[in-house]
């Protein structure tokens, strides 16, 4: 059996690319809030943030007193009805985006690794599988410091228990978390994320044999899968270049026809490189939800074709290691499952009936 499917089966799912979306929580105050349990078709799973430090004291109607009720209230939705939770765990930019320097600091970390443990204690009650995904950006941060772990200095087993083996930078701070998932919370499948922006080629271009090349250094071969990004923003957002958020540069409506750069075939490589090199099958995580169009769109109407061509070429997402996709805006004013005119929903109901196998 293909690690790709031994996943799935972790996860009690039959074999079917999964299909998910997610940070769409109503409790938000988004006028346009959708809810993927809103959708006419049952979804495979859904995704929430858990985000800064405070988290653990978030509630969701009334307080039970026990900290990470947010963790158990929203995984028991999705259990609910059927689907399978996931959370991003982002408490490393808590005090701010790249202070790598915080996590040298004990009373940081030791409200961080406190955030961890209850994240997979509240999970392991649930009973059942679950996805957690370990802070996108971070790892692709530390590696622009140095290629070698030992460059980022982290309080690891100074602050947790189970962990004193293991060395006191970002290499034993990613096993750390990983180890506490599997002693803690077992049925999780747990994955790091892999950023584009960890290390680029002489050419300019991300470079993934490199990126690969790092994460298996710091560990990510000993979790389940690794998670990977086409784009966290709708493409006409930086087109447009007004929203504060979407200031890179570069060109982010892709070639559909893969005769131009950059188009899917060029991101579908990337992403085979670390499916390779670091031996984990592959989860898309927060895909935006923009419609096709000629001109780039305004806020909360911005285009993206990546929701047409996912569902348009599941087999290729498949064959390049992957077990699913999950949709969703990465930051405000984006395309939602409300004003995309239906597009994601008219998709996802064609997609099931009539799933793609992983390979």
């Amino acid at each position: 059996m293909s690690l790709e499917r031994e996943v799935l089966a972790k996860l009690g799912r039959t074999g079917n690319f999964l299909v998910g979306a997610g940070h769409d929580s109503k409790d938000a105050n988004d006028a346009n809030a959708t809810h993927t349990y809103d959708l006419p078709t049952k979804l495979d799973a859904h995704y929430m943030y858990l985000s800064n430090l405070d988290w653990p004291e978030w509630k969701v109607g009334a307080s039970t007193g026990v900290p990470g009720q947010y963790v158990t209230k929203h995984a028991m939705a999705a259990k609910s009805r059927g689907m399978l939770p996931m959370f991003t765990l982002y408490q490393a930019a808590a005090t701010g985006e790249n202070n790598l320097g915080a996590f040298n600091d004990t009373a940081f970390m030791t409200r961080y690794w406190r955030g961890v443990r209850i994240m997979f204690e509240r999970l392991a009650e649930l009973g059942s599988p679950a996805i957690v995904h370990v802070e996108p950006d971070l790892w692709g941060y530390t590696q622009m410091v140095s290629d070698d772990p030992a460059a980022v200095p982290m309080k690891v087993g100074a602050l947790v228990p189970e962990c004193t083996d293991l060395p006191e930078n970002v290499a034993g701070m990613a096993r750390c978390v990983i180890r506490l998932s599997r002693t803690i919370s077992p049925k999780v499948v747990i994955g790091l994320s892999a950023s584009r922006f960890g290390a680029f080629t002489s050419d300019g271009a991300s470079d993934a044999a490199r990126i690969g090349a790092y994460l298996h250094a710091i560990g990510a071969q000993e979790a389940d899968i690794m998670v990977v990004e086409t784009l966290d923003r709708d493409a006409g957002c930086f087109e447009v270049g007004v929203d504060p958020n979407c200031k890179r540069k570069g060109s982010f409506y892709w070639d559909e026809s893969n005769q131009s750069h950059p188009n899917f075939h060029d991101h579908l490589a990337w992403a085979k490189t670390i499916r390779a090199t670091v031996g984990r099958p592959l989860l898309w995580w927060q895909m935006p939800l923009g419609v096709p169009a000629d001109a780039p769109g305004s806020a909360d109407r911005y285009r993206d074709n990546r929701v047409r061509y996912l569902f348009s070429h599941v087999g290729e997402f498949a064959a390049a290691g992957g077990i699913g996709a999950v949709f969703g805006k990465g930051k405000a004013n984006q395309t939602t499952m409300a004003t995309d005119g239906g597009q994601f929903a008219n998709a996802a109901a064609g997609y099931f009936a009539a799933p793609t196998p992983v390979r």
